[in-house]
């Protein structure tokens, strides 16, 4: 039986059971939503369960006051117990409209379909529930320490929330890491209703502030404050007593509420702690709700992933043969949804954490990326629930009527893109002695003809030995130079309006290397070549170790960067782009886990900017004033003692002070024990600070993958241009077709005279038969 989904559930009855398949005895430690829905539930499928709560607070202490649940949650409730979901209907509380006051300009976006009640309601119903269902509920009781109800327990379920006894009592098996952020906040209320998901943002004399607000009865609301740290220290919260925190909240927010009081239970000034844990269960202990796993309050996350939990563990619980195999199912199934829930609920948190970055947004476009901040709700989802607001962002942002923001011109020095898609540098590895081949004109003349506003070469390299793979291409001989410009011609003459960019490079310490599919990163077996770099430190322990890079070396490189930009003038490329990322050469002296020198180019991010600095200027000085020039850097090593995003603003602001036209900025690969935080436009957060911070034109990349992504990030205002590598190659003609399924026509991309008869979807079978209105049985 399936709780979570489909028909509701049929009345189980005693029957015998396998003691260890089908847990008899079960101890809950924690009475918030999560462990008593987890005992309601539990006791429902098997009336003749033992299950045990301990809560160590009375049954009427709650902290926080409203609790918000997704229809999806609601959903669950519903078809796995309709007395529970019965009694929370009568209380909800419902809206659809978000308010965003900012700078005293209030804006509204509907459609987005909330409810609400208060934390006390919701004990209250899962209390009556569990005792007439005969749960005992042991409240201003400590639980027992785990290890002794392991003993005497089927199953021990650990719901002791964020600050888990039982989670640090197994922490050795657990492996929880908790990560706290730059943030303090404070759960208050008010005694009247908003009548919208309300976000105020106040710019006190001591920095932002903001207020996240939303009724949960028909006359309260919660009111969750919320600042920097350093902003809480300098506005002197840290010295107030409770009483005078909320009165001076209430003071900041005095217009949002009207001039009324907040009132707080409990309340206290705290960081939120992000959990996650490498293992949800040891033995028959499992996690659940906080203690497994935490999400921000600004996606309303904390219950409803709690309560998930609870249906997921008893559903897996009924389902398998076994406690471990239903334990190992309950992991499984949960931990992507609620990976993927932390990874929204991050984004959402660190766009709080740097709202001082937005503030000076257009008011309409501040709205837009505050609600498009965690990545879950979109362009595309915010149009279908409010067409008119997001119209208003679009006309404010220059948007001709029909044409969607990835297809508004944007131009750089002497260029006009005709649309924001850049096809991404991809190595393709198939030179010859770095000679660009047909297959070459083949894979960028493609995507070329597929609309793009950019096409970007793979990395270039300046010289044989500065070259990744014996695949790799070069522009360090005229011969190449001349394979370029056929290239480059095609691209001009067939599909006109699209610019062609070279991405110049020099591998450093990652050369020398098998092809990708042969073995990333693997050296080659035979032909080697020497490698360079600024410090002899081998990229992975069976890499060839390189030489520092002596003072004549450096001229030299110099002088092959400007050869080869010289070359790709010649070769009529439209923009060039200076690699600064990935561990290659010039990467390797910005980062300081690469870079140990002693000299002028090692040591402060100054010195280590020195050299990349100095090829920036050779390579621009060659390159023609009317063209612009762009630089790819790693924003952050993804490594303890690496570059940081802090670092990677000044790196940005220096190449912008030199005469960097955009700064298009990838994240690691710099070094080979990384631990990258993947997702989900996840590099794009960097892109936003450099653009906002530096003030510079920035090119975004990194897992965008889909036309509503770019949409989104360019009218948020988050990047000026998106760069898509996989999606090129799984579809050269992306653009064209991102084009049609919105159904543009306009400037911003054309379909090539031979294509255009494609330029509509192709017909499938029908679909919309009609059905049958009488089946018949035999």
């Amino acid at each position: 039986m399936r709780l979570r989904r489909g028909a509701r559930p049929a009345p189980t009855g005693p029957h015998p059971r396998d003691e260890t398949s089908h847990p008899l005895r079960v101890a809950i430690i924690g009475g918030g939503p999560g462990g008593l829905y987890a005992a309601a539930l539990l006791k429902r499928l098997d009336p003749s369960r033992e299950v045990t709560v301990w809560e160590r607070n009375a049954p009427d202490d709650t902290f926080g006051f409203g609790v918000v649940l997704s229809d999806e949650t609601l959903g669950g409730i519903e078809h796995a117990d309709p007395v529970v979901y019965t009694a929370l209907q009568k209380d909800f509380v419902r809206w659809d409209d978000i308010h965003i006051v900012h700078r005293g300009v209030r804006h509204t976006s509907g459609g987005h379909g909330f409810a609400a009640l208060g934390r006390q309601r919701l004990l209250e119903i899962l209390h009556e529930r569990c005792r007439n269902l005969g749960v005992e509920l042991r409240f201003r009781s400590v639980a027992p320490y785990p290890a002794w109800l392991a003993e005497t327990h089927d199953l021990v379920i650990a719901a002791d929330g964020v600050h888990s006894t039982t989670r640090e009592a197994y922490a050795d098996v657990f492996r929880p890491h908790v990560a706290a952020h730059h943030c303090r906040y404070i759960w208050l209320a008010a005694d009247f209703a908003f009548d919208a998901f309300r976000f105020e943002i106040a710019e006190t004399e001591h920095g932002v502030t903001q207020l996240h607000g939303y009724p949960y009865a028909a006359d309260a609301s919660t009111v969750i404050v919320e600042m920097r740290e350093e902003v809480w220290r300098a506005a002197g919260f840290d010295e107030l007593e409770e009483q005078e925190s909320v009165e001076r909240c209430a003071k900041i927010f005095a217009d949002a509420l009207g001039g009324r009081p907040l009132k707080s239970n409990k309340s206290a000034w705290t960081t939120f702690r992000t959990v996650v844990n490498e293992r949800w269960s040891h033995g028959n202990v499992v996690l659940l709700g906080d203690a497994a796993h935490t999400a921000h309050f600004s996606i309303g996350s904390g219950t409803k992933l709690a309560v998930e939990d609870a249906l997921a563990l008893a559903a897996c619980l009924e389902e398998q043969d076994s406690l471990q195999k239903a334990l190992r199912a309950y992991e499984e199934e949960r931990r992507p949804v609620v990976a993927s829930t932390q990874r929204a609920a991050r984004a959402s948190l660190e766009w709080f954490e740097n709202l001082g970055l937005h503030l000076d947004q257009p008011p309409r476009q501040f709205a837009f990326n505050l609600l498009t901040r965690s990545r879950r709700v979109t362009h595309d989802n915010l149009r279908l629930r409010d067409a008119r607001f997001t119209e208003s962002v679009e006309r404010a942002f220059g948007c001709p009527p029909g044409t969607p923001p990835m297809f508004t011109p944007f131009r750089l020095r002497g260029l006009t893109l005709r649309n924001r898609v850049v096809v991404s540098p991809m190595d393709m590895y198939s030179a010859t002695d770095g000679l660009p081949g047909d297959f070459h004109l083949v894979h960028l003349g493609a995507r070329a003809l597929g609309g793009a506003g950019l096409v970007m070469t793979e990395m270039v390299c300046v010289s044989a030995e500065g070259r990744i793979t014996p695949g790799c291409t070069g522009l360090y001989t005229g011969k190449q130079a001349e394979a370029w410009k056929r290239i480059t011609d095609f691209v001009h003459a067939q599909a006109p309006g699209t610019a062609i960019g070279v991405q110049l490079g020099h591998s450093g310490r990652k050369g020398s290397t098998k092809l990708m599919w042969e073995g990333i990163d693997e050296p080659l077996e035979d032909g080697n070549w020497p490698l360079v770099a600024a410090s002899p430190l081998p990229y992975k322990p069976y890499s060839q170790t390189p030489r520092a890079l002596s003072r004549a070396q450096l001229t030299d490189l110099r002088e092959q960067f400007s050869s080869a930009a010289g070359r790709a003038a010649r070769a009529g490329f439209d923009l060039l782009e200076l690699h600064c990322a990935h561990g290659y050469l010039l990467s390797g002296f910005l980062s300081p886990l690469t870079n140990l020198r002693t000299d002028a180019y090692g040591g402060s991010l100054e010195r280590r900017l020195r050299f990349p600095l100095e090829v920036f200027d050779a390579v621009r000085s060659v390159w023609p004033q009317e063209k612009p020039m762009t630089v790819r850097i790693s924003a952050s090593d993804w490594a303890e003692g690496g570059t940081t995003a802090e670092d990677a603003v000044e790196i940005a602001r220096a190449f912008a002070a030199h005469g960097a036209d955009a700064i298009d900025v990838s994240t690691g690969q710099v070094v080979a024990d990384e631990r990258p935080e993947f997702g989900r436009s996840y590099q794009t957060p960097f892109a936003d600070r450099i653009r906002h911070e530096v003030g510079v034109p920035v090119i975004a990349v990194g897992a965008i993958s889909s036309w509503d992504d770019v949409n989104s990030l360019i009218l948020a205002g988050r990047t000026d241009l998106c760069a898509l590598a996989r999606p090129h190659l799984y579809d050269p003609h992306w653009t064209l077709h991102a084009a049609a399924e919105q159904g543009y026509e306009g400037p911003g991309v054309v379909w090539p005279a031979p294509y255009r008869a494609g330029s509509r979807r192709p017909q499938t079978g029908r679909t919309d038969a009609p059905k049958p209105r009488l089946s018949l049985g035999s």
